[in-house]
């Protein structure tokens, strides 16, 4: 699993890969195999497929209300799995998941359960480094990547810590607070897309307010991985998956290496 993502971001025509996030359940269950298909084929390198929870606390309102919109169209964690067996054989997709839903279920089985849909990393963004040593075993036992987040505020010695338990990549958070589109990307980017890079020998990834394809454009020349969500989950509720599609093939066309030295 964990070499399908380090192919995922090494293994295309791109400066940087792209990893679109989409909602599983949103706007219902059939959109949402549609959506994942169109952004497979729209140029995707990589998938961040959301579990919906009641409490996103790292998401913004976009997101936030697509989560509670495929709840109370009854989505469950077994349907949004099953996203992840449909998707076999293409982009490696990583799951974001609150911690609550892992600890619910336990560790191991929540991981079994994943590994045996298919997905290739983890991404839990409420449960500390310092807390997260049980579901890294049980991810390493299974071969899952449980990929970190660094946030703008994390400490040199937190950051070393979180880059020496890495696996998969290293999903740096690029400005405080929740998800959501931005007009303008933070001014210190540079410095923290360079500050993970000096902790790990993994792929960098950038998420957090990226909406455009010149923003994204921009991410990839500093990172190894570009993450869009918001925006994302704005096309499928606007559009569904033919919205999704013209953006995301925009997005990756921005970070074509024509596009970005032309």
């Amino acid at each position: 699993m964990t070499s399908r993502i380090a192919a995922a971001f090494s293994e295309h025509g791109k400066r940087a890969a792209l990893m679109p996030y989409l909602m599983g359940g949103f706007p219902d269950l059939d959109g949402s195999r549609a959506i994942l298909a169109a952004c497979v084929a729209a140029g995707a390198d990589l998938i961040e497929l959301g579990v919906p929870f009641s409490d996103p606390l790292a998401d913004g309102p976009v997101i936030h209300a697509a989560a509670t919109r495929a709840l109370a169209q009854g989505t469950t964690v077994d349907e949004v799995l099953g996203l992840c067996e449909l998707s076999a054989g293409g982009p490696p997709i990583c799951l974001m998941v609150y911690a609550n839903i892992v600890l619910a279920q336990g560790a191991e089985h929540f991981v079994a359960r994943a590994v045996d849909a298919g997905a290739a990393g983890l991404i839990v963004p409420d449960l500390p480094h310092d807390e997260a040593g049980e579901l890294r075993q049980a991810c390493d036992a299974r071969g899952l990547a449980l990929v970190p987040l660094v946030a703008p505020a994390t400490t040199p010695a937190r950051l070393a810590a979180i880059g020496a338990d890495a696996r998969g990549f290293v999903y740096a958070v690029s400005l405080p607070g929740t998800t959501g589109e931005r007009v303008e990307l933070p001014p210190e980017l540079p410095r923290q897309v360079a500050a993970a890079r000096a902790v790990t020998d993994l792929p960098v990834a950038v998420g957090f307010g990226i909406a455009t394809a010149a923003q994204a454009r921009q991410v990839g020349t500093l990172a190894d991985g570009v993450i869009v969500g918001s925006r994302i989950v704005r096309a499928a509720g606007e559009g569904g998956a033919q919205a999704v599609a013209v953006l995301v093939r925009e997005l990756a066309e921005a970070l074509s290496d024509r596009s970005m030295t032309g």
